[in-house]
């Protein structure tokens, strides 16, 4: 084993300093505050089952959507950390109505970031213990430092992001983020509550041999997602090809990365603009995807020239090895053309 293999998180975050725009050390004391937050939610996650942190909470989130007790808990564990360390002058989460201003004390105005955070992704998985996650999003902001922060510090272009990543709670539990110069994993080491670079310069193959969608939804899909079903169905060239779906986004999209395939969750006649959130899901996985040589859409646009104009907006999404997505994108204007 490589010496790079025993380099651990914290140390990594201080060597890349440098690959920041504008380096002051904010933005590796904000990761440092994700990797503090994720320790704790994987603690709580463990104890699923042994403690009174899973089923409903009773109460549903913006989206309608009825909150999980972990979704509530890792919401607040994060929101914590993040607004504790002031490193952040604001957060928006999946599971709040509206942002939150930072007003910890008169030093968090003056932070350069903002947060966009789904604390717990996937959590209707917990009851039966399948791998959730955490996917965040990090800005600067446009407003100006020293005032309050304003919705449009939030509804940025994914091109913008300064950092993206998610935290995997699996079988073992992992943090993979990207600050635009590659994507890097790493995974905790329980007994020392230290995460250790074990996946460097993560990449995406070309193609795979997997599609990941929820096939149950097939007769409520667009002609050009259903046509592309068939493609990888049939029994030519390289494929079949294998469908893999587990239904949690980071636990999907993490095992396509590491074996080739595409993640599809595309808008259905009940929910034509798409399930996923552009700003809390699809804009982070999108800036991972194509730094680790990927492509992701919404089946005819890049995700991350989308223009948001809410802070809960849903997009479909397509995301993967960059000629599986093509290749889908191909299907979806054909059938619209038709």
């Amino acid at each position: 084993m490589s010496d790079q293999s025993f380099q651990t998180l914290g140390e990594f975050i201080i060597d890349k300093q440098e690959d920041f725009l504008y380096t002051t050390g904010e933005l590796s004391r904000l990761l440092s505050a994700i990797r503090l937050a994720s320790k704790v939610v994987n603690r709580q996650v463990n104890k699923a089952g042994i403690a009174d942190i899973i089923g409903k909470a009773g109460n549903e989130n913006i989206q309608g959507e009825e909150q999980q007790k972990l979704d509530v808990l890792a919401n607040e564990i994060f929101i914590e950390a993040l607004s504790q360390r002031e490193v952040v002058c604001g957060i928006a989460s999946e599971e709040n109505d509206d942002f939150i201003q930072i007003q910890a004390s008169s030093n968090a105005h003056l932070s350069k970031y903002v947060v966009l955070i789904d604390p717990l992704d996937g959590s209707s998985n917990i009851d039966v213990n399948v791998s959730v996650g955490t996917i965040f999003s990090i800005y600067r902001r446009v407003s100006e430092p020293g005032t309050p922060v304003v919705l449009e510090d939030f509804l940025q272009k994914g091109v913008n992001q300064i950092a993206a990543g998610y935290v995997v709670y699996g079988s073992s539990t992992m943090i993979v983020y990207t600050t635009g110069n590659g994507v890097n994993g790493f995974t905790l080491d329980p007994s020392l509550g230290t995460y250790y670079l074990s996946h460097p310069n993560m990449q995406f193959s070309r193609t795979g041999k997997i599609y990941s969608i929820n096939e149950g939804n097939y007769i409520k899909f667009p002609q050009g997602v259903k046509n592309y079903i068939k493609y990888c169905q049939r029994e030519e060239e390289d494929r079949p090809y294998t469908s893999r779906y587990i239904g949690s986004l980071v636990s999907d999209f993490h095992r396509n990365m590491i074996k080739g395939g595409i993640y599809i969750y595309p808008s259905t006649s009940q929910s034509p603009n798409g399930k996923l959130r552009l700003l809390y899901e699809c804009n982070p996985m999108a800036f991972l995807a194509e730094q680790a040589g990927g492509k992701c859409t919404d089946g005819f646009q890049r995700i991350m020239e989308i223009e948001p104009t809410e802070l809960h907006q849903r997009v479909p999404f397509f995301c993967g090895s960059y000629d599986m997505v093509e290749k889908a994108e191909e299907f979806m204007r054909e059938a619209a053309a038709n």
